[in-house]
């Protein structure tokens, strides 16, 4: 697709006050934080199933995070009109209609998350909500103060679809605590490895019927 805007901005959207309170509420239920996994990794309970030491080995040439899985309708409602405002002043105008489960990562010294898309070929086939439903707008909320770590940007693959075209790679740089970004699902980011400290955010991918 091709767009004028591959992302949205909102600079401290996000009261400092709510970052606290995801943090905490977070941060208070370590015992169920669990590495984070890709897309080629089912879910299951990790705790009676762990990940093998080649699962491992994999996952970490792609990804090296810690999550905490948060469904709750406080989190969310803080969320959703940064979605919609998005949506309409980016010119996307996606339809969209049900938020997922919002993912509280953690990246400590050395975390990362290589290049990847969080939009699927096809489809949800569970039943429920999502069943018949793509992903097609997803958030990141930065919860941590920038001062708190180093590395750890934000960046964004614009390039065309063409397997020998450069990237086109744009850097969020240093995004202030509470500030939310917006962006189509298919678009490809990753994040920088970390160099210092700790830098917690929160994910969340909107969804809704496939593309007419």
């Amino acid at each position: 697709m091709n767009h004028h805007n591959y992302c949205w901005v909102f600079k401290k959207g996000l009261p400092e006050r709510i970052c606290d309170d995801i943090i905490k509420y977070g941060d208070i239920r370590k015992n169920e934080e669990i590495i984070g996994t890709t897309g080629d990794i089912k879910e299951r309970d990790f705790i009676k199933n762990p990940l093998s030491e080649k699962e491992i080995k994999k996952l970490y040439k792609l990804r090296k995070s810690n999550i905490v899985w948060m469904n709750d309708y406080w989190v969310i409602k803080e969320i959703q009109p940064f979605i919609n405002i998005a949506n309409s002043e980016a010119g996307w105008n996606y339809q969209w209609d049900f938020s997922e489960t919002c993912q509280y990562t953690i990246y400590n010294k050395g975390g990362y998350y290589d290049w990847h898309c969080d939009s699927w070929p096809a489809p949800y086939k569970d039943e429920g909500p999502k069943k018949g439903k793509v992903r097609k707008l997803s958030v990141t909320v930065c919860l941590s103060d920038e001062n708190e770590y180093e590395g750890g940007d934000l960046q964004f693959d614009y390039r065309d679809l063409h397997p020998d075209a450069p990237r086109k790679i744009s850097t969020m740089g240093k995004l202030s605590k509470g500030s939310v970004v917006v962006f189509p699902s298919w678009v490809w980011h990753r994040v920088t490895k970390l160099k210092k400290g700790c830098r917690k955010s929160l994910v969340v991918w909107n969804i809704g019927w496939p593309y007419k």
